[in-house]
């Protein structure tokens, strides 16, 4: 099993090397050109690093928002003090049932 650190370590190496080859790609590019979409590789890196920010933010916004559409409201304060009271009722009852027979076996 690899331990801990020797995955810290690897996840510093990764990305420090994506950073260096992420700012030597930006600013001092080789002269590339994406095939497909025939653009600089400086344009694509910009345009990738923008449209992750927008799926980033966005994608989190969609989270909360289907968070908040699919969670039931809450109870109700009364509903929830009602149901305390109860408990503590039975609670009650169940404590002077158990001193009562605990009175009775001696």
């Amino acid at each position: 099993m690899v331990s801990d650190r020797v995955i810290g370590v690897g996840l510093v190496v990764v990305s420090l090397v994506v950073i260096l080859v992420y700012f030597w790609l930006l600013f001092i590019p080789p002269g590339w050109t994406v095939p497909l979409l025939n653009i600089h590789v400086t344009e694509f890196l910009i345009r990738l690093t923008v449209m992750v920010g927008v799926l980033g933010v966005f994608g989190i916004l969609a989270w909360i928002g289907y968070t908040l559409a699919t969670t039931p409201p809450p109870k109700p304060i009364e509903e929830i003090e009602r149901e305390i009271e109860e408990e503590l009722k039975r609670l009650e009852k169940e404590m002077a049932e158990g001193v009562a027979k605990a009175e009775g076996k001696q």
